[in-house]
């Protein structure tokens, strides 16, 4: 059975490849901030989840009768939704707004055959920054550069992005933005992979 990714993301691709298995990847043709901006009165797990379906359904069209992965992760903190920074300030307002609080990450994943869901999920983490100063986000900053704007929340928790935390509850796949034991489950479950 053919497995297809709905994605550019090289993290993504990255946790298939390395649980090995075996697929095409095609980037979905949506609009991301139309769709969540049509949901705003929806909660940001509820817009990952509809993010990733629609991430699914498009790519479907073009793959018949293959399983699609489509997967997409909203963070937030209370009724505040975050999205990647488009300027160094913004990176820079967005990490002091989460110093010393605890924000989550919601990430969604649907698999899609022939345009139908046919199985979705999503999983949480919640992560707690430690308190920053603006001098410490400043060098932060400096050192990883463009990276900052490359994440939801200006950080990549495998790299130089775990000082910043003083606390994580939620497994790895999940704060990298694809649930991949709940995902490797339905696979094995519906015959894609071996189990």
């Amino acid at each position: 059975m053919t497995l297809v990714l709905a994605s550019s993301s090289p993290f993504r691709r990255m946790l298939l490849e390395n649980a090995g298995l075996t697929f095409e990847s095609r980037t979905a043709d949506i609009d991301e901030r139309q769709i969540e901006a049509s949901e705003k009165h929806t909660g940001p797990e509820v817009v990952a989840g509809i993010l990733a379906r629609a991430k699914a359904q498009d790519v479907s069209r073009y793959f018949p009768d293959a399983l699609v992965i489509g997967s997409d992760q909203t963070m937030s903190l209370g009724d505040r939704v975050y999205h990647k920074a488009k300027s160094r300030a913004e990176a820079r307002d967005n990490l002091l707004s989460l110093s010393d609080r605890t924000h989550r990450l919601n990430s969604a994943v649907a698999i899609v055959k022939n345009g139908t869901v046919v199985w979705e999920h999503v999983a949480y983490a919640e992560l707690t920054v430690r308190e920053l100063t603006e001098g410490y986000v400043e060098r932060y900053l400096d050192r990883i550069g463009d990276k900052a704007f490359s994440s939801v929340g200006g950080y990549q928790l495998e790299g130089e992005g775990i000082h910043l935390f003083s606390a994580i509850q939620g497994d790895y796949f999940t704060i990298l933005g694809l649930p991949m034991l709940p995902l490797l489950e339905e696979l094995r479950r519906l015959g894609a992979i071996d189990g």
